[in-house]
């Protein structure tokens, strides 16, 4: 759950986004942020989720989340073992 006010929050997720893109291991990003407050990033291991975590400029980006952006938030690291869709 966001906080009032910074509107800095979007600027940094999408530096977030696009430093996430630049890492080794990364597949992908959907959003919502606007919408829902839920981003959800794609990664090619639990390896590859560690070492984004320990990124020296998303633990930043993490601790103000805490400190300014977040009364509340969740992280969940599913794996994805089957996908399908449908498109007219």
């Amino acid at each position: 759950m966001r906080t009032e006010g910074d509107l800095k929050y979007a600027e940094m997720a999408d530096k977030m986004v696009d430093l996430a893109q630049k890492q080794e291991g990364f597949l992908g990003v959907e959003s919502v942020r606007n919408e829902l407050g839920i981003t959800v990033s794609y990664w090619e291991s639990l390896e590859a989720i560690k070492k984004w975590k320990l990124h020296t400029e998303h633990t930043e980006a993490r601790e103000k989340g805490r400190s300014v952006w977040y009364k509340s938030f969740n992280v969940r690291i599913c794996k994805v073992e089957h996908e399908y869709g449908f498109e007219k």
